[in-house]
């Protein structure tokens, strides 16, 4: 089994069946992995006769500590027995899954291949129950793509439901890509718990536009870089002191990647990364951003890391721009 050929969100299977998700793209050393799902006969979940139970981050660590540390962060390659891809699921779950069929009509007719497609999270192995969200991934540019094509669909139905709630005549069983509502937006905040107050998170939220409603099941775009802007090193840096800044972002051509990357114009740190999704697609290439994090030394290279636990706390990243907040002076 080559490393080489595992993606971010791509899935593994170990021979004792338990299944991690791969969280990064450099696999030198072992498969960046989180463990996501492990037997057990009580788990309300199954897959091929074996019922499996989902671990939190914070559950998975301990699991791991306790059961196989030598696995933590990085899974052996002889340790593989299966790689589930994310783009390899897509046509069966098309057949299957109303749901899944309609966002990926929706992204074929934006042009969109299906080989760009792919699902991770709890549809990948198999193991969604009900209520289970839709993780819905798109690879490389072609996010950007699917992106615009998920806003148009929901403007288009918010402009047909209006015009057919009107007249009183509407098909309530048709499945349709719709707007988040007020309700899950508070849920979506406090289940991310981040250092920034509700409004302004809904305000960067509402702008990034990878997310919407579909049957009443909640999903997201993901985005994962395609072969041709791989392979991508990552290397981890020396701590060095928590600290703010503020600085405008010279690129955010991979601001949706996990990390969120942004190139920032500053006279000491070089870029912003963000390991929380939350931050993902924070602000926009010309923007005027604050974060606070961890600063962090690579062979003499200054960046700023945001999210170094599951729930960062004293951590955050916002576009003054976004907000009105920039100071005269710093446009």
């Amino acid at each position: 089994m080559h490393a080489t050929n595992i993606r971010l969100r791509d899935f593994i299977v170990t021979d004792n069946d338990w299944i991690f998700a791969a969280s990064g793209y450099d696999h030198t050393g072992g498969v960046q992995t989180v463990l996501r799902y492990i037997p057990d006969q009580d788990g309300d979940r199954e897959m091929d006769g074996v019922r499996y139970r989902k671990l939190d981050f914070d559950v998975s660590d301990e699991f791991i500590e306790k059961n196989h540390p030598s696995w933590k962060f990085r899974l052996p390659e002889d340790a593989i027995s299966k790689v589930l891809r994310s783009n390899d699921r897509i046509p069966t779950l098309a057949k299957e899954d109303p749901r899944v069929a309609v966002i990926v009509d929706v992204l074929k007719s934006a042009g969109i291949p299906v080989g760009k497609m792919g699902v991770t999270g709890s549809m990948l192995p198999g193991l969604q129950i009900e209520g289970s969200d839709i993780d819905f991934v798109v690879y490389g540019r072609y996010w950007f793509l699917a992106r615009d094509a998920i806003r148009q669909e929901i403007l288009r139905n918010r402009s047909i439901d209006r015009d057919q709630d009107s007249d009183r005549d509407r098909d309530s069983t048709k499945l349709e890509i719709t707007e988040i509502s007020a309700e899950m937006w508070r849920q979506i905040y406090a289940k991310r718990v981040p250092e920034i107050s509700f409004e302004e998170f809904l305000a960067h939220e509402l702008r990034k536009g990878n997310r919407g409603m579909i049957g009443g099941t909640y999903f997201d775009l993901l985005f994962v870089r395609d072969w041709d802007q791989l392979p991508f090193i990552q290397e981890r840096g020396a701590d060095l002191r928590r600290c703010s800044l503020t600085a405008r972002v010279l690129s955010a051509d991979f601001a949706f990647d996990s990390p969120a990357v942004y190139e920032i114009d500053h006279p000491v740190v070089s870029e912003i990364l963000c390991y929380t999704h939350t931050y993902a697609g924070q602000a926009l290439a010309g923007e005027v951003v604050e974060a606070r994090g961890m600063l962090e030394d690579v062979r003499g290279q200054k960046r700023l890391v945001v999210g170094t636990s599951r729930e960062p706390v004293g951590e955050w990243m916002r576009s003054l721009s976004l907000l009105d907040l920039v100071p005269p002076s710093e446009e």
